[in-house]
């Protein structure tokens, strides 16, 4: 049980992939992270356990056996007490201390969102590219937002559903539509006037990140991570938003854009010219990337897209599913035709050869 002692943060940002965390969101997991101290001899999980927390050695020695009698000991300060203890559920090995130990659990849900939440920290907007000199006043929004990407891949039928079931918002000019720090609930396409798009920085400065216009569409990371919004946005002049609910975007539109492989599926994609792509930090591939997998974080994935190739699948995968899903939404949007792992890395079982 935890003893109520919280983890020292210089020890916390050690470890992978809390380190990588900013500020904020490394406070929110740095009060959540408890010491345990154990006894010689203590399980801390066993083979087959399906208990979603991500389990790190902070001092002592813990002994990882696996069903055909292999085993290994991990020793608290090395490098290899920086990564999560044999992260995969249902767990495939049985971790037991050898000596008196310190860990810290977290739940695994909140690691991977708040990570994901952290890698969605740009611009939460459809980039749809229209030249800034182009008068579109008399443009309309519908065929603006049918050009993107996105809608290429989506049912005619979910594309009428979409627009009947969108509710129109007049809005003024200075109202806030959403704020940074909110739940996600609604997907936004501006049918008529212009928003700016701003971020808090970390001296509490509003930093300006874009300007969106007729046609632009914005807020559906949040929807997809199920993180928190990651800008504000408020109505730059007076005009018209048309809103889609949260369970009508994740129907109409998520789901018809994801499409989900096993990973027995994936190797086999893979292995006939499909790419795997890792979209966690560079530290969690070093660590435990599938065989052959190029690593992009999804923090870096708009900025590499042009670097892809577009005749190329992509399978996307992390630890949990929720920032490939995000990915694969992303490269989609983007003309690629992409795949996310289910479940990620942490419901596989051992790696299968590429």
């Amino acid at each position: 049980m935890a003893d109520g002692q919280l983890v020292d943060k210089n020890i916390l940002k050690t470890l992978v992939p809390a380190n990588a965390l900013n500020a904020e969101n490394f406070q929110e997991l740095a009060g959540k992270a408890f010491v345990e101290e154990l006894a010689p001899g203590k399980m801390v999980f066993k083979i087959g356990e399906v208990d979603r927390k991500t389990t790190y050695l902070l001092e002592g020695e813990i002994t990882l056996s696996d069903d055909s009698g292999g085993s290994s000991t991990i020793r608290g300060g090395t490098d290899a007490a920086k990564h999560p203890l044999a992260n995969m559920q249902p767990r495939k090995q049985t971790a037991k201390t050898k000596t008196a130990c310190k860990i810290t659990r977290f739940d695994s849900d909140l690691m991977d969102i708040l990570l994901t939440w952290d890698q969605l920290s740009g611009i939460e907007v459809n980039e749809i590219q229209v030249d800034e000199d182009e008068e579109d006043d008399d443009s309309d929004w519908m065929t603006r937002i049918l050009q993107s990407q996105a809608f290429l891949q989506i049912p005619p039928a979910n594309i009428q559903a979409m627009f009947m079931r969108m509710q129109e918002v007049p809005m003024s000019a200075g109202q806030v539509i959403l704020k940074q720090g909110d739940d996600g609930d609604y997907y936004y396409v501006i049918k008529h006037g212009k928003v700016k798009v701003t971020r808090a920085s970390k001296t509490g400065a509003e930093l300006t990140l874009a300007t969106l216009k007729d046609g632009d569409a914005f807020g559906e990371e949040a929807l997809l991570s199920e993180a928190k919004r990651n800008a504000t946005i408020t109505m730059d002049t007076e005009g018209t938003l048309m809103r889609l609910s949260k369970e009508d975007f994740n129907a109409l539109l998520k789901e018809p854009m994801l499409s989900w492989l096993t990973l027995a599926e994936a190797m086999e994609m893979a292995g006939n010219g499909a790419k795997l792509l890792d979209v966690r930090l560079e530290s969690e591939h070093s660590n435990n990337g599938l065989e052959g997998s190029m690593n992009i974080p999804l923090f870096m994935l708009r900025l590499k897209t042009d670097s892809l190739d577009p005749e190329v699948q992509y399978i996307v995968y992390c630890d949990t599913g929720r920032r490939s899903s995000a990915a694969a939404f992303l490269l989609s949007e983007r003309g690629f035709e992409s795949y996310a792992l289910q479940g990620g890395l942490m419901e596989q079982g051992p790696e299968p050869s590429a």
